[in-house]
């Protein structure tokens, strides 16, 4: 009952008010019914702030219609300038990469993000009918504000080209900016959006300052554009500069059909795709992605960071400081494969021998990490694959001794034995030498004898059971 009240406390005006169909955004009809108003002059009380004022009756019905009206209107004209809300269907991460801090030379120089425009393109797994951007603000010390954010379909992976007609602005809260508090992120707004499969997203960013401190994801394995100016909506950036990382975006989830869910890789260097081609997305992830989409709607969110510890911070936080960000909070994740342990293993020994107590302990100490992490995992409901540490002796970065690789075939008769992980991955088997199981497979390798090549990241991603990710 929507009406105005008089001063004696009767209600009069209109009885009923009942709006009709929506479309859209779009208000596509109203019906008002009003009492039969007295011919004598009354006064009236708006209900909004209790005041009362006098009126003339042949201008009652206008007054009260309008009162009435001004709210509703207000709330159509919000509801035309927001993003539809789409409907049905479930919400999964279709792209997702670990964020840390970059290191000085991955970093941009913060005279190049002064009022400048960020073009980065990112693959998706995992097609649907509308999408969300993550930005991130993880690693900031203080507040990261973003005039605008789009989205557009780009012309190519290694340009920064862009399908003007698919160019669309994103919203937060319904604003275009967004100020993102530091350690945080902010969703954009869901909007209409649909993208196929294995597609690619070119998402454009307008910075008026730099980032007190950037984050980002320096091992992208894809260029990302910057220029100065506000040119989000630009066909192609004039003459960018550009850099093979990632800054500021954290994920894209997409809504996909009923039923749908998303699997973390969580890794180090060789999930992060180190010796991959550049724009070429062909890491493990990648490849598992493709596989999965010839069959079920799964995405794929690659959490690998190069150089990453699963006891100490390397590059980036240690995977128990991350668990939560990385693994429990990406949309619809289901199954996490644990694929880490590698640099802990060959950092033991790096810089000289160390006693066979030492290797016992870092051998306990990593199995002690896995298991908080099926035990993290499985708190909120996902099951969690082991995967094998590859052979890495041979590596001009750790030249692993005989105590080092006996650390490896402990760890990986840890994972192999039933009972702890909930199904094992063996990347061990898939890719070493028959022949020097110790080592790489040359035909795998990409040349520093500890990450796989391109081949071997296929090798990898075959060897992996899709029904592992059954319903």
């Amino acid at each position: 009952m929507v009406g105005v009240r008089t001063s004696e406390g009767h209600e009069c005006g209109p009885r009923r008010l009942s709006i009709g169909r929506w479309s859209g955004p779009h208000l596509n009809s109203l019906h008002i019914t009003r009492a039969h108003l007295r011919d004598s002059k009354k006064r009236f009380t708006t209900g909004l702030r209790g005041k009362t004022f006098a009126m003339h009756p042949a201008r009652s019905s206008l007054a009260i219609v309008t009162l009435t009206l001004a709210p509703i209107l207000a709330w159509a004209q919000a509801l035309s300038t927001s993003p539809a809300r789409p409907n049905g269907g479930a919400w999964v991460a279709s792209w997702g990469a670990s964020q840390q801090v970059p290191e000085p030379q991955n970093a941009l120089p913060e005279e190049d993000l002064q009022d400048a425009t960020v073009r980065q393109i990112f693959h998706l797994s995992v097609g649907g009918s509308a999408l969300r951007v993550h930005v991130s603000n993880a690693f900031g010390t203080d507040a990261l504000h973003i005039a605008s954010v789009h989205i557009a379909h780009p012309v190519s992976p290694s340009s920064s080209g862009i399908d003007v007609a698919s160019d669309r602005a994103l919203t937060f809260a319904g604003r275009s900016e967004v100020t993102v508090p530091p350690g945080a992120e902010f969703v954009s707004d869901p909007l209409n959006y649909p993208v196929a499969p294995l597609s690619d997203l070119a998402v454009t960013f307008h910075l008026v300052a730099p980032p007190a401190r950037e984050t980002g994801h320096p091992g992208s394995r894809a260029t990302s554009y910057y220029v100065h100016g506000d040119w989000v909506s630009a066909p192609a950036l004039n003459e960018p500069k550009h850099a093979d990382h990632w800054y500021q975006v954290s994920a894209i989830d997409v809504q996909a059909m009923s039923g749908s869910a998303s699997l973390v890789a969580l890794g180090d260097s060789i999930t992060d795709g180190h010796g991959a081609t550049t724009n070429g997305n062909d890491r493990w992830t990648d490849i598992l992605a493709a596989r999965l989409q010839a069959s079920r709607a799964i995405g794929v969110s690659n959490q690998g960071i190069g150089g990453n510890h699963l006891l100490t911070d390397g590059l980036g936080p240690n995977v128990l400081a991350r668990l939560d960000r990385d693994v429990l909070a990406p949309a619809g994740v289901r199954w996490v494969i644990v694929f880490e342990g590698v640099n802990d293993l060959g950092g033991l020994a790096r810089n000289g021998e160390v006693s066979p107590a030492e290797h016992a302990a870092l051998v306990q100490r990593v199995l002690g990490a896995y298991e908080q992490v099926i035990a993290r995992a499985h708190a909120h409901g996902l099951r969690v694959y082991g995967a094998t540490i590859t052979p890495y002796v041979g590596s001009t970065y750790y030249h692993p001794g005989p105590p080092s690789e006996a650390d490896r075939q402990a760890v990986n008769a840890w994972i192999r034995a039933p009972g702890n992980f909930d199904a094992v991955i063996d990347f061990d088997a898939a890719v070493r030498d028959a022949q020097h199981p110790d080592q790489l497979l040359p035909a795998y390798d990409c040349g520093d004898h500890l990450h796989p090549s391109p081949a071997g990241y296929k090798a990898m991603a075959d060897a992996i059971p899709l029904t592992l990710f059954a319903p």
